[in-house]
């Protein structure tokens, strides 16, 4: 009933954040009720929340407000508040999605919240230098403003495979308007996307369901995030990863106990080819030197006494390390 059509293969895979690569549900509405009640704009729970993102959440969210002043005031407050508070997790499965989808196509990001917050997420979890292009609502509000600039900018072929520097070298099938994809749980998202007259997805754990992601014009509407690989990539999803970002091995798997391997060279860690970046390698060498030392205190034949292994720097001092190195 919800097998998508014969496509073609996608060279450009434009991501919403909230609702589709974290989960949002909760966080987001945690965040605007603070606005909601500081400005007595009458939404009564999350579900009516959810309702304003049926268009453009701001032009939504203004309609609710006395004047112009009120509604810049509002959009204000509440963009402040994300970029202190909002920190949500990722969906699960959807960093390894990104990571196969980066060796084969060009990866942006696209939302309405701040510029801030989306560094801090993908940062946080090692997909940032999958992405070749990030749009803030803070920075151009209009989703279709945002793919249109995306779509117009003559460099759009390059992307990133894992690492800083771009994929200069990757001679690809620049992105048209036929394999240029949104992915999304929002109507409002897909209404743009087929105004614009790119391709939308829909993903079903968001805040729409799937019959009216469908409904306002999605081609496919995911269930789970392994399937957008297969409906993007065709055939070629069986593919191996090569120089993208491929999932992160565990310190046994990628060597011995005694030698836990090679560091990788690409910057998310992963083995890609390109410059080293430091902070993604010390937390892998971190890594596997932790799961050597509980695989040989579990299994070794000679295992040693409970106070033989040192335990490694605390957890908080490591995030501290980790939030001054991205900055």
């Amino acid at each position: 009933m919800n097998a998508p059509p014969a496509t073609p293969r996608a060279e450009a895979v434009l991501f919403d954040l909230d609702g589709t690569l974290v989960q949002t549900r909760i966080a987001s509405w945690t965040v605007f009720s603070t606005i909601n009640d500081r400005f007595g704009l009458g939404v009564d729970g999350p579900e009516q929340y959810f309702d304003l993102f049926r268009g453009n959440v701001y032009d939504s969210i203004a309609k609710l407000c006395r004047d112009e002043e009120q509604a810049a005031e509002v959009k204000e407050a509440f963009l402040a508040l994300l970029r202190a508070e909002y920190s949500p997790p990722l969906v699960p499965g959807v960093g390894d999605v990104v990571r196969r989808l980066a060796g084969h196509c060009t990866l942006a990001v696209m939302s309405s919240n701040a510029m801030q917050v989306m560094r801090r997420v993908l940062t946080d979890n090692d997909l940032a230098f999958c992405f070749a292009h990030v749009f803030g609502g803070d920075v151009i509000p209009d989703k279709r403003a945002a793919v249109r600039t995306f779509l117009a900018d003559s460099a759009n072929t390059f992307g990133r495979r894992c690492s800083a520097d771009y994929d200069e070298g990757g001679l690809r099938q620049a992105p048209d308007l036929a394999s240029t994809v949104l992915v999304t749980d929002t109507a409002g998202d897909v209404r743009d996307a087929v105004e614009v007259g790119i391709r939308a997805v829909g993903v079903a754990w968001g805040m729409h369901p799937a019959e009216e992601l469908l409904a306002a014009g999605a081609e496919f509407v995911a269930l789970w995030p392994q399937e957008l690989t297969a409906h993007l990539l065709g055939d070629a999803a069986t593919l191996p990863p090569g120089g993208a970002c491929a999932i992160p091995a565990a310190g046994a798997q990628a060597g011995t106990a005694a030698d836990p391997g090679p560091v990788a060279t690409g910057g998310c860690g992963c083995g890609c080819a390109g410059e080293p970046d430091p902070a993604a390698a010390g937390r892998v060498r971190r890594d596997r030197r932790r799961t050597a030392a509980g695989t040989r205190a579990a299994t070794g034949p000679e295992a040693p006494g409970p106070t033989a292994a040192r335990p490694g720097p605390p957890d908080e001092m490591l995030d501290a390390v980790r939030r001054v190195m991205r900055r």
